[in-house]
């Protein structure tokens, strides 16, 4: 099976120790805020462009997430007038029962856990990602993982399962770029709005110290936090129509939305994503979608672990494949930008 009859333990690099190994640079600093900066002015309102959370559903191959990355970059530049781009570079997976956890967890995807080796060759690939030019998008998935890669994200999603979770409500109050709250698996919105209101409040509560040490953290609530409509178990959410039902349930302010083209919108069928953004942006005027999230890489769908696995091609949830998604960005950009004319 592998494991002995104990439980062990193996200490880990503190936070600091591997922020000191893999040093952000004060001019990438700099951008990471500015495009921290952008992104809350999106979400906002303040910037009409649409923020665009795009990439792999899990980041598993460094070379292919590099070369994705600098795909996505040279897209950006031709589309930055209406639309902005933010990889989306999850190393967490969360599992419904078991399976492989993330880049984070096992690097050399051999079912062999090595958090240290995830560690430091996550926080690598995330500064070699910035120096491309471009902003990070995470999942808060275990709350200890945070302390050591805060400061290169400009966004982060807290997922359908964990929305309802204090503890994670807790730490987006203290982590100094915009959160997401998901919708739950079951299509309840209320979960979101609570941890919404929840995140936008200072706490005080437990958390791991840049020293490795526990500490009593005293946060003073999110800069931006927002409702993400991921669709249900039922189907989806992302219309105008399922928008306002949301918006009679408020009473009272609507939250910021940010879409999720994939997951349940999608019923899992990644090849769906381009139809519903385009009916999100024909909609955009009813609903005031700030944002979208796409799950894309190289290669269309997804694959199982292997030792022939496709290059660029994703082990996790089904993609949107490259060429399906730059004619798909590219087409939207000319969209916003008609819309913007009439």
């Amino acid at each position: 099976m592998g494991r002995t009859m104990l439980n062990q333990e193996k200490q880990l690099l503190t936070p600091q120790q591997l922020k000191q190994q893999y040093p952000l640079t004060a001019k990438l600093q700099q951008q990471v805020q500015q495009h921290r900066n952008t992104v809350q002015n999106i979400l906002n309102g303040q910037d009409h462009r649409l923020l665009v959370i795009a990439g792999p559903c899990s980041l598993h191959d460094p070379k292919s997430a590099l070369d994705y990355a600098q795909r996505l970059q040279k897209l950006q530049q031709k589309v930055q007038k209406e639309i902005f781009i933010v990889m989306r570079a999850y190393i967490e997976k969360p599992r419904t029962t078991v399976g492989w956890k993330g880049f984070l967890y096992d690097p050399n995807i051999n079912e062999q856990c090595n958090l240290e080796a995830g560690l430091q060759q996550s926080r690598a690939l995330y500064l070699q990602l910035i120096e491309l030019g471009l902003p990070l998008a995470g999942e808060i998935l275990n709350p200890m993982a945070t302390a050591y890669l805060d400061d290169l994200l400009v966004w982060g999603a807290i997922g359908a399962r964990t929305s309802e979770s204090q503890i994670h409500r807790e730490i987006s109050s203290s982590v100094a770029f915009p959160i997401g709250f998901k919708n739950g698996t079951d299509g309840s919105v209320q979960i979101a709005l609570d941890a919404i209101q929840s995140a936008q409040a200072g706490h005080d509560f437990f958390a791991l110290g840049q020293q490795g040490l526990p500490v009593q953290k005293t946060s003073l609530g999110n800069p931006k936090p927002h409702l993400i409509l991921r669709g249900a178990n039922s189907g989806s959410n992302y219309d105008v129509h399922s928008i306002r039902n949301i918006q009679q349930k408020v009473k009272g302010h609507m939250p910021t939305l940010v879409i999720d083209c994939s997951h349940g919108n999608s019923g899992k069928d990644p090849l769906k994503q381009p139809e519903i953004l385009k009916q999100i942006i024909e909609e955009r005027h009813l609903t005031h979608v700030r944002g979208v999230m796409l799950e894309s890489h190289i290669e269309d769908g997804a694959q199982k672990i292997s030792d022939d696995m496709v290059y660029g091609k994703s082990i996790t949830d089904g993609c949107l494949g490259w060429e399906k998604t730059q004619h798909l960005l590219e087409l939207i950009a000319a969209t916003l930008k008609q819309k913007e004319m009439a």
